[in-house]
């Protein structure tokens, strides 16, 4: 049993390290475009991506799962280091209710394709239909919500708040009144003082990533108070992932700005004994050519302890990143990672993966 773990432990490892060194790296893989109107057309975005092979590549075909979804791309040739685009444009005409399509986009790099998805909700503003919305499941009193919490995704230390909304149905015979709001300081809700029985709203909430000045996966707690007799009080997590924004970069700029470069993104602890806490160290280098900070670093466990060697790098240095890992109260295996925050503008989060077998 051991060796059919190990042997599946070492194939995760190697998968997991190829995907970090994807050569076409995208800012993101999905886009969720919430809720558009029929009638206002097609529905755009686009995916950028940056180079990071040692040659230029070029897009040779990008295939939608649905004749509904129309792609573009950029056609000439991407050299290293620099960005392209994959445009979906989406058509909602006569196509009311959720929807979750791909892209496949193939490369000259590599025969395996990369698949991108576009998901959304088409409405229309025009219907009277008081039925409940089919993808508003999660039950909170008189509420139904999409998720029992609220994610706000990405938002940025050096970039002014951003607003994001969450759709709500009172599903009760009652008006649903609000009577308060509670939240921290960075975080704003915005939502109907009243919301009558089977009709629709949203919860707005703009959260502000440089009044909350804090990298990383984070999580806070806002509260609604309600006139619900079953349930008043209402608490929601709103969960964000903070990082920093950096401007898009010349040719020059990229050449000769930080680099922050691991010298391993997998590391294996091996087989460890419970109660017996181990050791490992990765090498960590500035391999542009100005000074590099890191911002932070965040495990995924409280398993893993993290110390870095140092967080200001000068071009060319290197230093040592020194990993404890904790196996009390764990079996079998884990898979972990530590996700690191620096002032690369080009990867300015990049992630090490931690595996380890406890005995």
């Amino acid at each position: 049993m051991r060796r059919i773990l190990l042997f599946y432990w070492m194939v995760m490892a190697h998968c997991a390290f190829a995907q970090l060194a994807e050569p076409i790296q995208f800012a993101e893989k999905i886009h969720d475009f919430g809720e558009i109107v029929e009638t206002k057309g097609l529905a755009v975005f686009d995916f950028t991506f940056i180079n990071r092979a040692t040659r230029p590549v070029k897009i040779m075909a990008v295939q939608p799962s649905c004749g509904c979804t129309t792609p573009d791309w950029t056609k000439s040739q991407v050299l290293p280091g620099s960005t392209g685009f994959i445009r979906a444009s989406y058509n909602p005409k006569d196509r009311p209710g959720y929807f979750d399509k791909t892209l496949a986009v193939t490369t000259d790099l590599d025969v395996n394709p990369i698949i991108l998805r576009i998901k959304g909700n088409v409405v229309n503003t025009q219907s009277e239909s008081k039925d409940v919305p089919y993808d508003l499941v999660v039950e909170n009193g008189q509420l139904l919500l999409r998720n029992s919490s609220f994610n706000v995704g990405k938002v940025y230390v050096n970039k002014d708040p951003l607003s994001t909304e969450f759709p709500v149905f009172n599903r009760g015979k009652d008006t649903l009144s609000i009577l308060g709001i509670v939240t921290p300081p960075h975080i704003k809700v915005t939502v109907a003082k009243k919301i009558a029985p089977s009709a629709k709203a949203s919860i707005r909430i703009t959260y502000d990533g440089r009044m909350r000045n804090q990298f990383g996966y984070l999580s806070d707690n806002i509260l609604l108070k309600t006139s619900d007799e079953s349930q008043p009080e209402k608490s929601f997590s709103v969960y964000a992932t903070a990082e920093e924004a950096f401007a898009p970069l010349s040719p020059l700029e990229q050449a000769t700005a930080p680099a922050f470069k691991l010298d391993t993104y997998s590391v294996d602890f091996g087989t460890v004994r419970s109660g017996a806490p181990e050791e490992r160290s990765v090498t960590y280098r500035n391999a542009g050519k100005k000074p590099l900070v890191i911002r932070h670093i965040q495990s995924n466990c409280t398993c893993l302890t993290i110390q870095p060697g140092a967080n200001m790098l000068k071009p060319g240095q290197l230093a040592t990143l020194q990993l404890t890992f904790n196996p009390e109260g764990r079996v079998g295996l884990q898979n972990k990672a530590i996700t690191i925050y620096t002032t690369d503008p080009i990867i300015p989060v990049q992630r090490l993966l931690v595996r380890a077998l406890i005995d």
